[in-house]
C-alpha cells in the first residue's frame, strides 16, 4: 500500500534525524492504535531512537496511561486538540 510505504519512508527519516541527535521517541496514539509505533518497530536499528509507544484508546486508558484529565474529555472529547495536547503533556512524562 503507497500510504504505508510513505509512511515507513518518513519514520526512517525521522529515526536518522533522531539518531544523529542522539535523541529518542515515544509515540502516545489513540485511534491510530499502535499502527504508528508498528510502523517504526518494523525499521531495523530503531533500538537506537525508539523508547515506547502507548496506544490510549479509552478515557480510562487516557487519564490512567496519559494523565489526560476527566475534565478535558468531557468537555472537548477524545478527538480534540486539547486531548492531544494533554496525551502529548503524558508522554513527556513516560
Amino acid at each position: 500500500h503507497h500510504d504505508d510505504i510513505a509512511l515507513h519512508d518518513l519514520a526512517g527519516q525521522v529515526g536518522e534525524a533522531l539518531r544523529a541527535q542522539r535523541l529518542m521517541l515515544c509515540t502516545a496514539e489513540s485511534c491510530t492504535g499502535g499502527w504508528i509505533a508498528k510502523m517504526i518497530t518494523d525499521i531495523p536499528g530503531c533500538s537506537d531512537w525508539f523508547d515506547c509507544g502507548l496506544a490510549a484508546y479509552s478515557y480510562e486508558a487516557k487519564q490512567a496511561l496519559l494523565g489526560v484529565r476527566p475534565e478535558t474529555l468531557m468537555d472537548h472529547g477524545a478527538v480534540s486538540r486539547e486531548t492531544v495536547i494533554e496525551m502529548v503533556s503524558g508522554a513527556l512524562i513516560t
